[in-house]
This record gives C-alpha cells, structure tokens and sequence, in this order.
C-alpha cells in the first residue's frame, strides 16, 4: 500500500508542475520519452519475466532465435538470432544456425553456446514462464541432453513428442526465448543462480538496446546499441516513465514533455484526436475479455442457463459506450490474427431470448448471483453492465470487487459463480488460448491445475482437450487452422465462457512520431523502427 500511495502522489506532482508550467516543452530530437504504467515489472531477467511492460523492455533489449518483423507482423516468425534451421524426419528435433556476425552488448559474439545456455537456464531456473518450454517435454533433469551444443553455431533441441514446427516457433519468440550473453552472465552468477540475481536489475543481450537504468514504479532508460545488426536505431535514448492516469499522461503529451501515452481512456483520446499537432495510433491487441461460469454452481452447471446468459449481456451497447474505441465486439478464444481465428458472432442482446431459455431450464423466476470482478474501472463497468442486463431476466446480482490478487485466489480456488475475466496470449500461438479456454482432461479438486481456465470454472472437457491436443501436433498449416475453428465453434456453442471484446489498444503520439508498431496481437512494442 506504501508503493501504492507514493504513485499516486508522484503523480499528482507531475499533474502539478505540468499545470503550473505553461512553457512549450519538446523532447530532444534522437530521445524517445514514453508515459506507460510500468508497475507490473518485477525482473528484467528473460527467464523470469512474465508481465506486460516487461516484454516491452526485453523484445528490444534481447535477440532470440526468431523473431517478428515489425514492419509486416502479418509475416509471422522470421530469422533473428538463429540464420536458419532444419527439421528432422520424425519431426522432434530442429537444428538451428546462428547468424554470424552478431555482438552482445559487451561485445562478445553470440554463439551456439549462448543459445543451449539460454535454453537450458529458462528450463533449469523453473520460473513462472518455464511451462511455454517445458511443454515440449523438456526438464530440469532432461535439458543437457534435450538442448544440445553441435559446433560454435550449431545446436539442436529435440521434443518429446511430434508438434508443429510452427507451434515450437511461435514459443520461441516469447520472452523467455530471449538468448542471454553466457560469459557475462555466468561471470555474476552467486549460489548456483545463473545470474538470475544480477539479471533482475541488469541486462545481456544483443538488441537494438542496452538497459542504462530501472528504477521500479518510477521509469527505466534504455541507449542505443550501435552495433544491432539491423542496423543503429535513430532514437538514441529511449525513456519509460511510469504515469498512472490517462489525465496526466494526456497534459504531458499536450505539453511536448513525451512523445507517446499509452494509457489513456476513450475520453481524453477523443481530444487528442481535435489536435492538429498529435495522433492516435489504433493497434488491435491480443487480450480477450470475458466472463466464466463455474460448473460446480448447479445452476450455472445447467446449458440452458449458460446459453440465457450468453443472450443477456449487451455486447454492442458496451462497445459503443465506456469502452468505445478500446475494445472491440469478439465471441471466440482465439484473438483476430491468430491462426485458426473465427469472426463468428452467434450471441447478440436479446431479453426475450434469455428468459425462454431460463424458463426450459425450469429457472423462470430467476436467483441469485455474484460477480467477482477486479478494481479495474472497465472491468467493473462490464460488471455493472452485466449486473443491469441479467436483472432484465429476473436474474439478481450482486458485485464483489477486490483487487487483482484477492479475485485471482478466489478464481483459481474454484470457489466463484461468476467471474469477470481478461486473458492475454503467452505465446503468439493458437495453443496459448486453447491450450487453456478448451483444455482439461482432469477435473479432480486434487491437481490443481489452475493455470487452465476450464479447470478454474471446473468444466471437464475430456473430448475437446483430445482434439486440442491434436492441433499442436499436426504439421500442415492449413488443417491445424481448420482443427481450432471447429474446436472454437464447438466452444461457442456449449462453454461456459462468454467471450466478449478483443483490446484495441489506443497509444497518443506526437504528430511527428514514424514507425510505432505496438506488436499487434502476436509481441510487444519495438522501439527501434520508431523516428521523429
């Protein structure tokens, strides 16, 4: 709560001086200042970082194997790090070739070692990303073996099992993919560690960026790497301020102090817009908002009940007002762009749908329901948007909001009727929604499984994750897409999720900003392309 308080003051502050001061303020020409809600990093270490702003950081201070282009996203993967790669007979094992030439910021060559060495410490250190690699059958006792070194750039890593290439690919461009210079590294290693200590406040790779400074819950400052094999970014200096509130974060880029805002709400959007000397940059994000119904309530266990509710959630009236612009009307699990993505929309608001189907469900009269929802303000709009609808059926609800960990216990406890839901992609992979909104083969109390979302709503599925499974593992592109439309629809029809919008995510700029990209659905923001 103390880290809590001093934001908000440092905020108010920052408020402060920018009212007071009416001076035309501008960013230095090769400097690029950003104002984004930094709070949620808590390591710079690639291996452990699993939070929004810090994949920002990490996919422009860390090269990995592969890699996407920002200048056509819609490319998929591509070489980075890794010049090129074959794959065997039996499909489980892929050889990879390092590009030659590339320096880490010490100046030391990236090599074959680096990469086995990156691979195998993610899989070691076991931290809260390790699953997007250990999913391919890799462990702590199996990694020497699994990742292993040919020649100076040479290595391979073998699977378990056959899955697709693409799936294997798509896990490598995630932030745990990033490759670590070994020889700094292990050169601050204390207690067996492999630098995950000094890694948390420090940097070793190979981007267009090196880390200068973070100072949690406050900025970070990243310089360019002049030797980035892409060639030397024109933004000499990129600085990250941590602004809370949409009304600040709009003063400072009215006033010149910053160059991009990317936290601001549909209202002060709206008049940026009216300003000649900004824009408004639109880029359609992964996340996907819902809610979910436990199946152990016994009257959200009824189908009929599930769908009624489907039909009374006002899905456009919410898109066209509180959250007009930021998000947009999406009934899938799959986010648009995705592989196997669906537009399909078989849900609208309809009343008198909703209370037919609760009468055959033999609820005509109603009862009585809670909505979990975290102290998020369009979160809890949806709440009470939901709260008013439901009510037109004779449904009474009531909200208990909390914060984000508090919600989350109970969430992941089994213990809600009705929770109120955003869920962003892992890995730029269709497995990464799934793998978790179409996957549980064991509903047992006892194992746990509380990173899937099925499990967490207690929705035994044991047909759908055989058919889920399958997907991973077939290797022409065109059918694995056809696989997750018909697991998608089959998931509309019967799931006890109401998916409801996809994030648009809306990022202030000054006019004279090029070459934003902000990774669409797929990666994070790469701030080299950009210039003034």
């Amino acid at each position: 709560m103390k880290i809590f308080k001093k934001s908000l003051l440092s905020v108010a502050a920052v408020a402060l001086l920018v009212t007071a001061n009416p001076v035309y303020a501008k960013t230095p020409a090769n400097m690029l200042v950003i104002a984004n809600r930094i709070d949620d990093i808590t390591t710079l270490d690639p291996a452990q970082s699993f939070e929004f702003a810090g994949s920002d950081l990490i996919r422009n201070v860390y090269g990995k194997l592969v890699n996407f282009d920002p200048a056509d996203l819609s490319k998929g993967y591509g070489p980075d790090l890794a010049e090129s790669w074959t794959v065997s007979e039996d499909g489980k094992t892929i050889t990879f070739k390092m590009r030659p030439g590339v320096k880490f910021h010490s100046g030391n060559p990236v090599t074959a070692k680096d990469a086995v060495f990156s691979l195998q410490r993610a899989v070691k250190l076991n931290k809260t990303p390790a699953f997007i690699l250990t999913q391919f059958g890799f462990s702590v006792e199996n990694a020497d073996q699994a990742i292993k070194l040919i020649d100076d750039m040479t290595f391979s890593i073998t699977t378990d099992e056959k899955y697709a290439t693409s799936f294997v690919m798509n896990c490598l461009t995630s932030t745990i993919g990033g490759i670590v210079d070994s020889k700094t590294v292990l050169a601050h290693e204390k207690d067996g560690d492999m630098g995950n200590d000094w890694l948390k406040t420090n940097s070793a790779g190979s981007g267009a960026y090196t880390l200068v400074n973070w100072k949690p819950n406050e900025s970070y400052s990243l310089k360019a790497n002049p030797d980035f094999y892409l060639g030397a970014p024109k933004m000499e200096k990129v600085i990250v301020r941590h602004i809370m509130e949409s009304a600040t974060q709009r003063l400072l880029l009215e006033k010149g102090d910053i160059d991009l805002a990317r936290n601001l709400n549909p209202q002060d959007i709206t008049a940026i817009k009216k300003k000649s000397d900004l824009a408004v940059y639109d880029d359609l994000r992964g996340r996907i908002m819902y809610i979910s119904m436990n199946q152990k309530d016994p009257n959200l266990a009824k189908p009929k009940v599930v769908k009624a509710l489907k039909y009374l959630i006002d899905y456009e009236g919410m898109q066209d007002s509180f959250l007009k612009g930021q998000y947009k009307v999406h009934q899938a699990f799959l986010p648009r762009t995705y592989l196997g993505e669906i537009d399909d929309k078989p849900y609208n608001f309809d009343v008198a749908k909703g209370k037919a189907l609760l009468k055959e469900a033999g609820v005509a009269d109603g009862f009585e329901l809670k909505i979990n929802v975290r102290e998020a303000q369009e979160r809890i709009e949806i709440a009470q948007s939901i709260q008013n609808t439901f009510g037109q059926a004779g449904i009474k609800v009531s909200l208990e909001v909390g914060t984000g960990k508090q919600t989350l216990a109970v969430y992941r406890a089994r213990e809600h009727q009705i929770y109120v839901g955003a869920w962003g992609p892992d890995y730029p992979d269709p497995n990464t929604n799934a793998g978790t909104f179409a996957y549980n083969p064991d509903n047992s109390d006892e194992i746990k499984a509380t990173g899937l979302l099925a499990y967490r709503n207690a929705w035994f599925i044991p047909e759908m994750s055989k058919a889920t499974k399958a997907a991973v593992k077939e290797g022409d592109r065109d059918k694995r897409a056809a696989m997750y439309q018909a697991i998608q629809r089959e998931h509309q029809e019967r799931a006890p999720f109401a998916i409801m919008f996809q994030k648009v995510e809306q990022t202030g700029m000054r006019a004279n900003v090029k070459g934003l990209n902000t990774g669409g659905a797929i990666t994070a923001v790469s701030y080299w392309p950009i210039t003034k």
